[in-house]
């Protein structure tokens, strides 16, 4: 695929550009949610955090941009089919503000206390959680951010999903569960209880249109039995 985007320099470009305005809008909505809560810049917790979430994304985003447009393309796509998948993307869209205006309003008012080191290693953890994601990336071209089988899809059962079906998902709930931490607040792990239910249908959804649309899916499922996490479920 890398070979079509160097053949097409337009799209290449388009591509490039779509990145990097989805990129820098990221960045700056993070900012923003967290700072402007927080009513100060003097919330350290939150410098960290934004560092280690934004300095691994562009170098992800540098890296398929040069090794696999392609993914990023799938990985640009939001728009879900299903009507209630339409549903899921509009409520997840949600639950990552709340998670990040809520450790804000903790900060400024001082509701919880996380020792220092705790905080630190909840950082390690939402980093282990990029790298988890990263390395899922590079094992599946096919990775789309919305559900959908494409024509000469592959099931992957290599790498990451060797262990679990839905590693993505599991690198996901790594950053989710350890961002209340290392932002300095317990009073968001709320926002985790609704974003856990949300996820869990998303996955019974998708498996059901992997198992009917994707040859050899079903194998695959009970091959690896756990959909998530290793040896619970």
């Amino acid at each position: 695929m890398e070979n079509q985007y160097k053949f097409h320099d337009y799209n290449y470009r388009k591509l490039r550009n779509a990145v990097i305005a989805r990129f820098s809008l990221f960045v700056i909505v993070i900012f923003l949610l967290l700072f402007i809560p927080a009513g100060s810049i003097w919330y350290w917790q939150a410098w960290v955090y934004c560092g280690i979430l934004v300095i691994p994304m562009a170098g992800i985003c540098a890296y398929f941009l040069k090794k696999n447009p392609a993914l990023l393309e799938r990985r640009l796509r939001i728009k879900e089919k299903e009507k209630s998948q339409r549903l899921f993307t509009k409520l997840s869209l949600i639950i990552p503000i709340i998670l990040w205006i809520l450790p804000g309003l903790d900060h400024r008012f001082k509701w919880s206390f996380v020792p220092f080191a705790v905080v630190i290693i909840a950082d390690v953890a939402v980093l282990y959680g990029y790298m988890l994601c990263f390395f899922t990336l590079k094992e599946n071209e096919y990775a789309s951010r919305i559900i959908e089988v494409e024509k000469g899809q592959k099931v992957v059962s290599t790498g990451p999903y060797a262990l679990v079906r839905h590693p993505l998902y599991l690198a996901g709930i790594m950053m989710c569960l350890s961002s209340p931490l290392a932002l300095g607040s317990w009073l968001s792990f709320l926002a985790i209880i609704p974003s856990s239910a949300l996820l869990v249908f998303r996955i019974l959804n998708e498996e059901k249109l992997l198992e009917k649309e994707l040859s050899g899916y079903g194998e695959y499922m009970r091959k690896v039995k756990y959909r998530l996490i290793p040896f619970v479920w």
